[in-house]
C-alpha cells in the first residue's frame, strides 16, 4: 500500500505560486508571458522538490494542483507551453520529474477543480470541461501521471440523464484524457453504486472515497465497495486508488464533510489493510497527517 498526500505541504518548505485573469489582464502580452513564465518555472521546481520529499518521508504518492500552470486555457490571458521564455528550462524540469518518480515509484495525479464538469446539460461548460482535461492531460503526459479523477458533476433533475450526458463526453475524448480519466463517488449526489455501470460500460476506473460513501451511503458495506470499485481497477489493468479522510467534527451531529486536520485511525477501513492500493490521505496537516497515519498504521501491524 502507497500512501498519497494532497498538493501542498504544511512544514515542508515547498510552495505552489499562482495568479488571477485580472492581473494578468492589466499587462501586455509581452510582460504577461514574462510573468507566468516565471510562475510555472518556480511550480515545476517545486513540483520536483515535492516528489524529492514525499519519498524522503516514505509517502509514495503525490496529487498535483490543477493551478500548476495557471490561467493557461482562460479566453483571453491563455498561453501554450511554448510561448514562455523559460521553456527549456521549465521542460527539462518536468522531465526530470517524471524520471525521479518512475525511477523511486512515486504515483502522480490529477485531480481538477469541481467546474470540470461532462454530465452539464450546458453544451459551453462541457467544452471547456473538455479543453481543461486536455491541457491537465498534457502535463500528466509531461512528468508521468496517470491519473486525472473527477466528479460525476450535477444531477441537473434527472441523475440517469446527466450520467447519459457524461458517457457522451467520454466518448469524444481523445485518448490522453481518456486514458488517465477515473470517477470518484462524492458526498452529495453520486454513489459508488450510480458510478458502477458507468464505469464498467466505458473502462474508467472508479476511485473509492471511503468518506463520501460513509456521508452519502447506498447500501453497499466498505468491503464491497472496496471490492467492486477494485474490479473497474483491475478490468483495465492498473493500481487501484482510493480516498480516506476524517470528519473535522467527528461523526456525532453536525456537518460530516468538513475534513479534518489528521486521520483517525477508526476511520481507516480494516478491509484496505494488506491491499496493493494508493490511498490519497485528505487532511488539513498534509504531509503530518500522511506520515502520522503510516506510523498508526505500522504500529498496528
Amino acid at each position: 500500500m502507497r500512501f498519497g498526500l494532497c498538493c501542498l505541504f504544511v512544514e515542508e518548505k515547498i510552495s505552489f505560486r499562482t495568479t488571477t485573469a485580472k492581473a494578468l489582464l492589466n499587462l501586455t502580452v509581452k510582460t504577461r508571458l514574462e510573468k507566468v513564465s516565471g510562475i510555472c518555472l518556480h511550480n515545476a521546481k517545486s513540483l520536483l522538490e515535492s516528489v524529492k520529499t514525499v519519498h524522503r518521508l516514505g509517502i509514495g504518492a503525490f496529487r498535483i494542483s490543477s493551478q500548476f500552470f495557471p490561467r493557461m486555457t482562460h479566453p483571453v490571458t491563455g498561453y501554450r507551453l511554448e510561448e514562455l521564455p523559460e521553456v527549456e528550462e521549465i521542460n527539462d524540469l518536468l522531465a526530470a520529474t517524471k524520471n525521479f518518480s518512475k525511477n523511486n515509484g512515486i504515483r502522480l495525479s490529477f485531480h481538477p477543480d469541481q467546474f470540470i464538469l461532462l454530465s452539464s446539460p450546458r453544451e459551453e461548460v462541457t467544452e471547456n470541461s473538455i479543453r481543461e482535461l486536455c491541457c491537465q492531460a498534457d502535463w500528466a503526459d509531461a512528468i508521468g501521471a496517470d491519473v486525472i479523477n473527477i466528479h460525476a458533476g450535477g444531477v441537473y433533475g434527472d441523475k440517469a440523464q446527466a450520467l447519459e450526458r457524461l458517457s457522451g463526453a467520454f466518448k469524444d475524448l481523445p485518448k490522453k484524457v481518456s486514458s488517465r480519466l477515473t470517477l470518484e463517488n462524492d458526498d452529495v449526489s453520486y454513489t459508488v453504486r450510480d458510478l458502477l455501470p458507468v464505469c464498467h460500460s466505458l473502462s474508467i476506473p472508479l476511485v473509492y472515497d471511503v468518506h463520501h460513501h460513509r456521508c452519502n451511503p447506498d447500501g453497499l458495506t466498505e468491503l464491497e465497495a472496496t471490492d467492486l470499485a477494485a474490479g473497474t481497477w483491475a478490468a483495465v489493468k492498473r493500481e487501484q486508488y482510493c480516498h480516506v479522510s476524517s470528519p473535522k467534527n467527528g461523526w456525532g451531529k453536525g456537518n460530516h464533510k468538513p475534513h479534518a486536520d489528521f486521520i483517525d485511525l477508526k476511520d481507516f477501513p480494516v478491509c484496505w489493510l494488506g491491499r496493493e492500493m494508493t490511498v490519497d490521505v485528505e487532511a488539513k496537516a498534509k504531509e503530518l497527517a500522511v506520515v502520522q497515519l503510516m506510523g498508526a498504521l505500522g504500529k498496528e501491524r
